[in-house]
């Protein structure tokens, strides 16, 4: 089972020399990439400004950290409390895979899941790793 909220609120990591802040994304579920990716731009340019309101970093219902920028392959995140969960975002990379029986190469991301199972079950917390690892890879489905 899962805890629904009346609306889906990102929180996205924003690293500072003085610590991190997760300014929130409201109603993520009713908007699209474009939208997200133009708020999410503003909000962590808002943050780094130190101008950010009180109410645009409090809440949440999940995070998402991205560390990849920093050459980190993979890590798990802590849950933000109340929030159900976090999606950790490794580095982007050239790796050797087998494709067809045949080595290749190819852009390989490690993202790791932390929930809170008093919120939202393991198996519901893998349901959604394989849809969005579906979606990572064959984006253009979400023009669709």
């Amino acid at each position: 089972a899962i805890l629904l909220w009346d609306r889906v609120d990102i929180a996205v990591a924003v690293a500072l020399d003085d610590g991190l802040i997760t300014p929130i994304i409201k109603g993520a579920d009713q908007k699209g990439l474009a939208q997200i990716a133009q708020e999410s731009k503003g909000l962590a340019e808002r943050t780094r400004a130190g101008k950010l309101k009180l109410e645009e970093f409090q809440g949440g219902t999940f995070s998402i950290s991205n560390l990849g920028m920093y050459g980190i392959r993979e890590f798990a995140a802590v849950i933000n409390p109340p929030q159900g969960g976090i999606l950790a975002v490794g580095l982007g990379e050239q790796r050797p895979i087998v494709r067809d029986g045949q080595l290749a190469v190819a852009t390989v991301m490690t993202c790791t899941l932390s929930g809170d199972h008093r919120v939202v079950d393991g198996a519901v917390g893998a349901q959604f790793l394989a849809a969005f690892k579906k979606l990572v890879e064959e984006p253009l489905t979400m023009l669709l």
